[in-house]
């Protein structure tokens, strides 16, 4: 069997390579976004996991992908990844976020006073929506076009504005991704009561849904888009 992955091999650098690889760190709830540059060495040593074994997990796993094809972003030109990331993730968010605004402050109002938790959670939803709107036009206004510029005519200029916004969006990214796993935690891993009634239970998987939506956005600018641009600015 082919040695695909190694111990010091980053989490970011498996995942830009095997995309799969993400259902695995998410089961082990290991940060690939914002936590991308670590070794899989470091990231499995934080969570005390044993490294050979899911090292052969993620071979085993690649192996058996190799039959199916999947979209290599590794490849594809910095306007296709763009333009993927904004149709696919900025569209979802743009959509998600505003919808699932009011049944969050709904479960508050009618379970806050018995759960007194639902109030961060309320809190941390809005802070990550005015986080996440400002991020995404931030993205499409200036980042994105300072990068296909860059693309287009890589002079001095261009390249020092672009790296500019770059460094602004990881540390976004960054706040963004904290803000989730506070969510996460706060909400025992999205699970509800026992008891939670039809809207609860609702919030709660939208909100794991867009956790698992926002990590994979993160993951494709930071592992391979920004990585990949500031490569060819060297």
């Amino acid at each position: 069997m082919e040695t695909m992955f190694t111990a010091q091999s980053t989490v970011g650098e498996i995942v830009a390579m095997f995309p799969k690889a993400s259902d695995l760190f998410k089961t082990y709830k290991i940060d690939f976004c914002c936590g991308g540059n670590r070794s899989l060495a470091a990231a499995l040593a934080e969570k005390n996991l044993p490294i050979e074994d899911i090292l052969h997990q993620l071979q085993t796993m690649y192996q058996q992908s190799l039959e199916k094809v999947e979209k290599n972003w590794l490849e594809a030109s910095y306007t296709e990844l763009i333009d993927h990331i904004i149709q696919k993730h900025h569209r979802f968010l743009m959509e998600e976020l505003p919808q699932l605004s009011p049944y969050v402050t709904k479960v508050l109002r009618v379970h806050g006073p018995e759960q007194p938790h639902l109030v961060q959670v309320h809190k941390l939803f809005n802070d990550l929506k005015t986080e996440l709107e400002q991020h995404l036009m931030k993205e499409e206004t200036k980042a994105f076009p300072l990068i296909i510029q860059f693309e287009q005519h890589p002079t001095k200029e261009n390249e020092q504005a672009m790296k500019q916004v770059i460094e602004e969006l990881v540390a976004e990214h960054d706040t963004a991704g904290d803000i989730m796993k506070e969510i996460r935690q706060i909400t025992n891993d999205f699970t509800p009561p026992f008891d939670a009634c039809g809207t609860y239970r609702l919030v709660y998987n939208r909100l794991e849904a867009l956790e698992e939506d926002l990590f994979t956005h993160i993951h494709l600018e930071n592992n391979i888009l920004f990585p990949r641009i500031l490569a060819n600015a060297e």
